[in-house]
């Protein structure tokens, strides 16, 4: 396996700076975020550390030759937009763009794309599965052409404007069995992340079981449950008024039994840290501590 970390987390910093920070801290990758440049739509969302619009076959050899310099190697490109959105300008620049980051991982010599399923909140999940039939054969087709892998993560994206079914319709085993049913395709799979399940109050470790073959690269984000919380609003609120998210080795999971199944499972590709934990918000000096801290959480489990 490789440890990294989603650039995400430095989205005011320079490709360079990002790749010097994880050279310096000992990460041997990076997951580059490629959003279309003009701004976020949301918290996390917005950062464009390569620009996957008219990108080049000589940009990506600059890419490529920076890498090799810093000593950090690229695991995947990431745009997570939200391509079945009930905002149909949100969906179909949605669409787009991900073609464009696939078209842009060959280039580069990559074989792996993270994104969402995206969905319409206002929908019905039997509704939100027609629409997913309507949009992503074509999206796994043109990877397909292009050898890419699509890994999807499994963040529900529920936010109160969107409980209870959210932005993404990947959130459970039970959906992910349906959507590999539905286009059973060799380059269609997940980006897992532990944190969203236990976020849901369900086991982050189990589904690795069944589902590891379609693990094409991971997310190592840690989830902290408040019981006195969920005690008081229940398991119907929005269940971040009773989680929190943290890096690795601050929440809930048990990073070494997770670790165990992905390796039980025959898993041997990246591992990126996600910090989206607001106590580590801030300076560049308090984001790198963030990455520090997980990298002395993983980097005994991972070699």
């Amino acid at each position: 396996m490789q440890l990294g970390f989603v650039t995400a987390i430095f989205g005011d910093l320079s490709f360079e700076e990002v790749l010097g920070h994880a050279a310096d801290i000992g990460y041997d990758c990076v997951e580059v975020m490629c959003w279309p440049t003009g701004g976020p739509d949301r918290k996390y969302g917005g950062v464009t550390h390569i620009d996957c619009s008219g990108f080049t076959q000589a940009q990506a050899d600059d890419v490529r030759a920076l890498c090799e310099q810093k000593g950090v190697d690229i695991s995947a490109l990431g745009y997570y937009s939200i391509p079945l959105s009930a905002d149909k300008e949100q969906a179909q620049v949605a669409c787009e763009h991900l073609r464009k980051v696939i078209a842009t991982a060959p280039l580069l010599g990559l074989s792996t794309v993270n994104s969402f399923i995206g969905a319409n909140h206002t929908l019905s999940l039997e509704e939100n599965f027609q629409l997913f039939e309507k949009v992503w054969p074509d999206i796994i087709r043109f990877a397909e052409d292009h050898d890419v892998k699509i890994g999807i993560e499994n963040c529900p994206m529920l936010f109160a404007d969107t409980w209870p079914f959210g932005l993404n319709l990947a959130r459970t085993p039970a959906i992910w069995r349906r959507m590999f049913e539905a286009i059973p395709s060799d380059n269609f799979g997940l980006n897992y992340d532990p944190s969203h399940l236990r976020m849901q109050l369900m086991d982050p470790i189990a589904p690795i079981r069944e589902f590891g073959p379609k693990i094409f690269h991971a997310h190592a984000k840690d989830m902290r449950i408040d019981p006195h919380r969920l005690d008081e609003v229940g398991s119907l609120d929005l269940p971040m008024n009773r989680s929190t998210a943290k890096i690795p080795g601050l929440g809930d999971i048990d990073w070494g039994q997770w670790i165990g199944a992905l390796t039980d499972a025959g898993y041997d590709g990246p591992v990126c840290v996600e910090v989206e934990d607001e106590a580590f918000e801030g300076s560049v000096e308090r984001r790198k501590k963030s990455l520090e801290i997980s990298y002395r959480v993983l980097r005994p489990l991972i070699t």
